[in-house]
């Protein structure tokens, strides 16, 4: 639409755009571009919520990069069945407030309404997000800002168990899990976020300690020592810069730290963060935390 968008590289030196009168919703449907964007939005319900209030940045895939997707894919997603799966993966191009392409550059991820983040590149040949490249930027709204990709891009679907499973790393908590009967609770719709020590970790134990805690008669102990390990809601690295001390499942705090670049929790170290999943969030530790 001519007036209410303009390109940007990967400096962002564009000049603002004043926003037009329509909301997002609009301007995607006048735009031309996004009639699939908004065939999705109405199939998952969320026309109102992008015309409300906001405001919202919207990362909008265009019409050739939906046909992009594997054949049958968007025919299935639009089916009232997937509705839930639908919502996700459009909740997932919405980030909360304006973020304009000058602040996108500026940014390594954003957490989107979703609640999982996408990664944010940026080089010479342009912005990246999730591997989507942004080929129009700042078209401004009413009620938001829209920046164009390319391509479609996807939360994670596995929730944090079958991360866990998957990863190979945590084979160990995984057993403690089903041991201790929170494999259900952990699957379920959350969000948390679980400080996940691996394998080796419990190899910190001592001898016999971890065959003493997979014992049937120690199970409360063991889903204790667990849930010391899970956090309501998504908390992510980040939160450690400004040592954020969080309450656990246990119903123990637990303080989040950064020192030189890297993140302690409870001063275990964090071997790697922010593994997005379906309902929460991981962080690999290299050591298991016990409640005092």
């Amino acid at each position: 639409m001519p007036g209410d968008e303009c390109s940007s590289s990967a400096k962002a030196t564009t000049a603002a755009v004043h926003a037009s009168g329509k909301d997002i919703v609009d301007t995607a449907v006048a735009a031309g571009s996004f009639k699939t964007l908004a065939a999705a939005l109405d199939a998952a319900g969320l026309v109102e919520t992008l015309k409300g209030k906001g405001p919202f940045t919207v990362f909008a895939p265009t019409d050739a990069a939906f046909a992009a997707l594997p054949e049958g894919t968007l025919k299935s997603l639009l089916e009232p069945k997937n509705k839930g799966t639908l919502q996700s993966i459009l909740t997932y191009h919405v980030v909360p407030g304006t973020v304009a392409a000058g602040d996108v550059v500026k940014l390594q991820n954003a957490v989107t309404v979703n609640g999982q983040r996408v990664d944010i590149r940026v080089s010479d040949d342009g912005v990246e997000i999730d591997g989507a490249k942004v080929t129009k930027a700042d078209i401004r709204c009413s009620n938001g800002i829209i920046h164009v990709l390319d391509t479609v891009i996807l939360p994670s679907t596995k929730d944090i168990v079958a991360t866990a499973v998957e990863a190979g790393k945590f084979k160990t908590l995984s057993a403690a899990l089903e041991a201790a009967g929170l494999v259900e609770a952990l699957k379920s719709k959350g969000p948390f976020t679980v400080f996940a020590p691996t394998d080796e970790a419990f190899g910190k134990l001592p001898a016999g300690t971890l065959e003493s805690l997979l014992r049937p008669e120690s199970k409360d102990k063991l889903a204790a020592i667990l849930k010391y390990h899970v956090v309501s809601g998504r908390v992510f690295s980040d939160a450690a810069a400004k040592g954020a001390t969080v309450e656990t499942l246990q119903g123990s705090s637990l303080r989040a730290r950064s020192e030189n670049g890297q993140v302690f929790v409870n001063d275990v170290r964090v071997v790697s963060a922010d593994i997005d999943t379906s309902n929460g969030v991981v962080h690999a530790i290299d050591s298991v935390l016990l409640p005092k």
